[in-house]
């Protein structure tokens, strides 16, 4: 995990409220949205990040040939 709590775009999250992991691929006007973290599958948008942790930053997936 990360020392960081805020989601930025391109950050790994767990969303503790759908139980789903995803990645950050856009934010407006306070809201997130989410794609699944391998393959296709259900975008799905979240308004109050209070419950997105934040599991693997951009930069740390970049570092490992993710982004």
């Amino acid at each position: 995990m990360t020392a960081r709590s805020a989601a930025r775009v391109g950050d790994q999250i767990r969303d503790v409220n759908a139980d789903r992991s995803g990645i950050v691929t856009d934010m407006s006007d306070g809201t997130y949205v989410l794609r699944p973290v391998h393959g296709g599958g259900t975008w799905w948008t979240v308004s109050d990040p209070t419950h997105l942790e934040v599991t693997m930053t951009r930069e740390q997936r970049a570092a490992e040939g993710r982004v």
